[in-house]
């Protein structure tokens, strides 16, 4: 075996997919030591999706004083790839939930620092941004982001203001003729890993609402002032993103992403896999590992071992999945181009004492594969 790819998503709580890259890197190093083995770690548009851009492609991290949820200072950052013609943005690096505490308030938190960081990346050259939505504190559709490169937000009375979550109702025109110079003709990107429409039972503030502080009266609200938000996007932008999939991602952010600056949405993994150029290292690949924290019927609709898994199987690279549990009814995961999958849990017990043992697990699981493909003579 001379070439191996390595492209797993984090297992959440236990390993990063940077900690579980080294794992298997070393495992198979052991068997086979002249192996060209190419590291390819994924994150889903939350915290850690910089580092692992940067960890792939090798870079440049960038800090930028912005405001944070509250509309405080503080240090963020992105990351430059590709000769530092692309950003790297993670929301949560200055929207996130962990920068909030206990002080969750999903009605008054901004994404203002987030448009800051971008302006940052145009401002200084970049043509390409990524933008991944995971793990945010707001609710606020991506005003905020808007505000910050430009974008005039008034109410009836014409007073200029930034909305949040409880104030997009009160937004009675919006005048994009200032947005950021530089940020026209930029390509954006925008991780989106899943599917909920922007307001209803199935949006933000009802499924994500709650993590963020809301109570039901205010998830209630928060899900009327979306639909306010999204009736005047579309009288003063032309933009319908009421019912967009993936609008509801990160507070509405996905659907201001969209009607703000033009951005498409697209799965994490599709756009990891384009961004490193994985089609390319593929070639005279031997065999390639991918894996997440659980496969399940929710994996098939396109997350990281099935998004990797189609294209290795068009060009005929054996793909096994390394996973800490295994769903039921995951049978199409192998029609999907899926070889094997195999669970690193061995010995049945709680995650509590599971998660501990995680990192020895998975590499007696692979030292364990590893056995059996020399023993092949593969």
């Amino acid at each position: 075996m001379k070439k191996v790819l390595l492209i797993p998503d984090s297992f959440k709580g236990t390993m990063s997919s940077t900690e579980i890259c080294g794992i298997l890197e070393e495992r198979i190093h052991a068997y086979y030591p002249n192996a060209e083995v190419i590291s390819i770690p994924v994150a889903d548009g939350g915290e850690g999706s910089v580092d692992s851009f940067l960890s792939a492609m090798g870079g440049e991290r960038v800090t930028v004083t912005v405001k944070g949820p509250y509309m405080e200072d503080m240090e963020g950052f992105y990351g430059l790839v590709d000769g530092g013609s692309t950003a790297v943005i993670e929301m949560a690096a200055c929207a996130g939930l962990p920068l909030v505490g206990k002080n969750r308030q999903a009605h008054k938190t901004t994404t203002y620092g987030v448009g800051q960081l971008m302006a940052h990346a145009a401002i200084h050259g970049c043509k390409k941004m990524i933008v991944g939505l995971g793990g945010s504190a707001t609710n606020d559709l991506g005003a905020g982001a808007a505000a910050a490169l430009g974008i005039r937000f008034t109410d009836k009375d014409g007073k200029e203001f930034v909305p949040v979550g409880e104030n997009l109702a009160e937004i009675a025109h919006i005048d994009a003729s200032g947005l950021l110079a530089e940020l026209k003709g930029v390509e954006i990107i925008t991780m989106c890993d899943i599917d909920n429409p922007l307001y209803g039972k199935t949006g933000a503030a009802h499924v994500f609402g709650p993590q963020k502080g809301a109570d039901p009266a205010m998830v209630e609200y928060l899900d009327a002032q979306l639909k306010a938000g999204a009736k005047v996007i579309q009288q003063e932008l032309g933009a319908d993103v009421a019912q967009l999939s993936g609008a509801g991602a990160a507070g509405g952010m996905g659907g201001g992403m969209v009607a703000f600056f033009g951005s498409r949405l697209q799965m994490g993994i599709e756009t990891v896999l384009d961004t490193v150029g994985f089609d390319s290292l593929l070639q005279g690949a031997d065999l390639v590992f991918s894996g997440e924290g659980k496969i399940d019927y929710q994996s098939l609709r396109g997350k990281v071992v099935i998004g990797v898994a189609r294209r290795t199987k068009k060009a005929g690279v054996p793909l096994v999945a390394i996973v800490g549990d295994i769903g039921d009814n995951i049978e199409a995961a192998y029609d999907e181009g899926v070889s094997a999958i195999f669970s690193i849990n061995r010995v049945a017990v709680d995650f509590s004492e599971a998660k501990n043992r995680s990192k020895s697990d998975m590499a007696l699981t692979i030292d364990n594969l590893m056995r059996f493909v020399k023993r092949m003579n593969f």
